[in-house]
């Protein structure tokens, strides 16, 4: 379809649905499905391959610490912004990288899905930590494209459908996975979830390199390399009230993420087959996001970026309740599907409003290092709690106390918000992304 068809598709669409139809917000979605995929590969996915070949659920859980891979990958982002690649570089500083990475992910995909657990589980934490960086590295990239492809005022709903995009691939992956799986093996599953590192790529080759993307000063000796790679960082805390929107991005996902990295557990115990899995906690939850993504881009249109926020980050504290429900009920395919709706449309709204609220933050000189470090704050507590301790907890309290216990842990993300719009830091912190004219 091109720009102008798509342009007179749009003018015939009711006015709530125009923005989602831009050019830039559905390039977004595309960015979304590359990120979400590459992540499922060593999330959910290497999670159920492990418990299926009987693995101790502190030994699965332990596995979560490879994603953590992606809570460090502010450290080598500075190398996306500043080092122009040999060759492919001329056709721009993004799109060469974004194809270079996209190659190593389809390879570390691949590595995989070869790793059997059944010989070796060093073979499967070694090709696991590869694909965690490969995947990591993919998404400093993605997400520096998308914040620099989208103008301003599409932030929120860029930011809603790259999240759409992000749960469609990782859904779609994985529900790929384990359908495959059940009939060819798992080294055919993730060969033929490989593919789903295209649509990235193919974004790069027809958007080209993004319209707002500003380059920084090239260092000219080794002591400005060494301020360029502090720079982005310096930048940031230099700003008023830093500490307090730092220490808000590193705890309002605590609970989110504690939740939905142990949901294929949950699953497992209650006895749900691959099946079920598949289309309850993709088909339900791929419906119940699809309304969420426009439910919170309403909501941030009409409230403003502040209260939605605040609207989401009350919603995503709320529905890991459904889980302790879901673990009091028991294998009940109406309680999954009810359980798995909500948290979706909750996290469907958050996808909007926190992740557009995050975008704004980035200087356009340093997008790749600066929103690689906020998302990987956001999720880094969480992460390593799962590691390390997650296991251990559930087999000690339970499904039950667990989820109540994560509903709990959501909660100082949610106050501290709300301290941030009364004292004005929730404004004061955004950065050029968030602004109309950003300087050069």
């Amino acid at each position: 379809m091109t720009i102008s068809r798509l342009s007179g598709l749009r003018s015939r669409l009711p006015e709530s649905l125009r923005p989602y139809f831009e050019v830039a917000p559905l390039a977004a979605l595309f960015l979304g499905i590359s990120s979400g995929f590459a992540f499922a590969m060593i999330g959910a996915t290497l999670t159920t391959r492990l418990a299926q070949h009987g693995i101790t659920k502190s030994t699965v859980t332990a596995f979560a610490l490879t994603i953590l891979v992606y809570n460090f990958k502010f450290l080598w982002a500075p190398v996306i912004d500043h080092v122009r690649l040999p060759v492919i570089g001329r056709y721009g500083q993004r799109r060469s990288w974004l194809w270079l990475v996209g190659t190593l992910v389809m390879a570390a995909v691949a590595a995989l899905g070869f790793s059997n657990p059944a010989d070796s589980l060093y073979a499967v934490a070694v090709a696991a930590i590869f694909m965690g960086a490969a995947g990591a590295t993919f998404d400093i990239i993605i997400d520096a494209y998308r914040i620099e492809l989208l103008e301003p005022r599409q932030l929120g709903i860029g930011a809603g459908m790259s999240q759409y995009g992000w749960r469609i691939g990782a859904a779609a992956s994985g529900a790929l996975a384990l359908v495959v799986a059940a009939r060819f093996g798992w080294a055919a599953a993730y060969m033929a979830c490989a593919v789903f590192a295209l649509p990235a790529m193919l974004v790069a080759l027809l958007m080209g390199e993004p319209p707002r993307h500003r380059e920084p000063a090239k260092p000219r000796s080794a002591a400005a390399a060494v301020a360029a790679y502090f720079s982005p960082l310096l930048e940031f805390i230099r700003r008023q009230g830093a500490v307090v929107v730092l220490l808000f991005v590193l705890i309002h996902k605590i609970g989110d993420t504690l939740a939905n990295l142990t949901l294929r557990l949950l699953f497992q115990d209650l006895g749900f087959t691959n099946d079920e899995v598949a289309f309850y906690d993709v088909g339900i939850g791929f419906v119940a996001l699809l309304a969420g993504i426009f439910v919170g881009g309403i909501v941030y249109e009409r409230l403003g970026m502040k209260r939605a926020v605040m609207i989401s980050l009350v919603l995503m504290a709320v529905s890991n309740l459904s889980f302790a429900m879901l673990a009091v009920a028991g294998h009940t395919n109406i309680g999954m599907a009810a359980a798995v709706g909500f948290e979706n449309f909750a996290s469907g709204i958050g996808g909007v409003t926190v992740v557009a609220y995050l975008s704004a933050l980035c200087n356009l000189r340093f997008t790749a290092t600066q929103y690689a470090l906020l998302s990987a704050l956001a999720s880094i507590v969480g992460r390593l709690l799962t590691g390390t301790t997650v296991g251990a907890l559930i087999e000690s309290i339970g499904y039950v106390n667990f989820y109540l216990m994560t509903t709990l842990v959501a909660l100082p993300g949610v106050f501290l918000f709300w301290f941030m719009i009364r004292s004005g830091l929730a404004d004061l912190s955004i950065g050029s992304a968030g602004k109309d004219q950003p300087p050069n």
